[in-house]
């Protein structure tokens, strides 16, 4: 089976502007957290998210390229403008065929369309803005990034809840290694920190009103983010013949549903994702030595996770390092496992895990090594990275250190 390797990364979050600013944070446990800003939210009773601070879109992109790309798209294209960067890729020849982009988001241009039905029902107005289609389908941060480059090979987007970026990661990884093309370009971004957004999410009660404290006892709810996350992932082969760097291994992928509530976990879903992704990668459960939890942060969802860390690694189960770094970034839905998988290759490139941050005191049900609120350097050959969505739609990737 081919070898599939992580070649490049680009992320704009919470955390900061790109890649080294969210590694900087993340593991000095510096939460991107806060007050709301870009809108007045006193109304809400919801008033803290994880905004990317201090964005300006003039400062990217023209006034015509903002005509045309929601926020989402805007976070998409700067993540891999960094990632292929870091690549040092160039799509100018017949690598453009040989690339797939697959790019996941669960709410699409939320910012675009929320902007329009204002217009539609608030101000009575008798058109839209023509390029309001174009902008909101979930679709067009993907095509954004094949005309900017000029790829020709697959390009889609998955949308699954919180796993879209598991499943894009998960089919790039699939592509790689049939030999139908040679790179992928792929992650997840969203921009869901908007009034109607948040106010739809209150309704679920699923909302944190202070802060993100997963695991612990006193938490409350998930904090949602935005922001986006891309890796390029490459073949081994195709990686060694122009002497790029392999960061990390992509080794495994595992995913299950289960088939049972759209909101409410269960157990047996993840033990079979987190199954499969060992089982993909060939590993046992006692090579495993760091987690990324899904971790939201939610009364049920924090203990089914713990379950399941406990039913798939056994007596492993309490040696293995296990954090939420949704208590930093906050929850970024569509683009949660591409910034989490991000994490997950700084912790095997820096060999220091992210903490759980924001933990106040432990919670009986879930009695796991969480990383409390402290980064931990420690030796960490192989990670899991989870997510598991609404709908009962989970994914679980498997990244490990290169093998010379």
């Amino acid at each position: 089976m081919k070898q599939i390797v992580v070649t490049g990364r680009g992320c704009i979050s919470a955390l900061g502007p790109d890649r080294p600013a969210f590694a900087d944070r993340l593991l000095r446990g510096v939460s991107g957290i806060g007050p709301i800003r870009g809108f007045d939210a006193t109304p809400l009773q919801i008033q803290v998210a994880a905004q990317v601070p201090d964005y300006q879109e003039k400062e990217h992109f023209t006034d015509d390229q903002i005509q045309q790309l929601d926020r989402f798209a805007q976070f998409g294209l700067l993540a891999t403008q960094e990632a292929i960067a870091e690549a040092n890729l160039d799509f100018s020849g017949p690598l453009a065929q040989r690339t797939a982009v697959i790019i996941g988001t669960g709410a699409g241009g939320q910012e675009t369309q929320e902007r329009a039905y204002h217009r539609l029902f608030a101000q009575n107005a008798k058109r839209l803005h023509p390029f309001t289609v174009p902008k909101l389908i979930h679709c067009s941060v993907a095509s954004q990034i094949s005309i900017t480059y000029g790829i020709t090979g697959p390009v889609f987007t998955t949308s699954s809840a919180c796993a879209s970026a598991g499943h894009a990661m998960g089919m790039a990884l699939l592509l790689l290694r049939s030999g139908m093309v040679d790179v992928a370009i792929t992650g997840g971004t969203e921009a869901c920190v908007t009034y109607g957004t948040i106010r739809a999410w209150e309704g679920l009660r699923v909302m944190a009103p202070d802060t993100c404290r997963p695991f612990c006892r006193q938490r409350s709810g998930m904090v949602l983010g935005e922001g986006a996350g891309i890796l390029i992932l490459e073949t081994r082969e195709a990686a060694e013949r122009r002497g790029a760097v392999g960061l990390a291994e992509f080794a495994g992928f595992g995913m299950s549903a289960d088939a049972f509530n759209l909101v409410q976990p269960q157990v047996e879903g993840p033990i079979h994702a987190m199954s499969a992704a060992l089982q993909d990668g060939g590993m046992a459960p006692d090579g495993i030595d760091y987690i990324n939890a899904h971790g939201t942060g939610t009364t049920l969802n924090d203990v089914v996770e713990t379950r399941a860390i406990h039913a798939v690694f056994g007596r492993h189960a309490p040696h293995v390092a296990v954090s939420s770094t949704k208590s930093l970034h906050g929850h970024t839905l569509g683009a949660a496992a591409a910034l989490e998988a991000i994490a997950c290759i700084e912790a095997l490139q820096q060999q220091v895990a992210p903490p759980t941050a924001n933990f106040l005191d432990a919670d009986p049900q879930c009695d796991l090594d969480y990383l409390p609120n402290h980064a931990r350097a420690m030796p960490i050959r192989a990670v899991l990275n989870n997510s598991f969505a609404f709908g009962g739609l989970n994914t679980t990737l498997l990244f490990k250190r290169c093998s010379d």
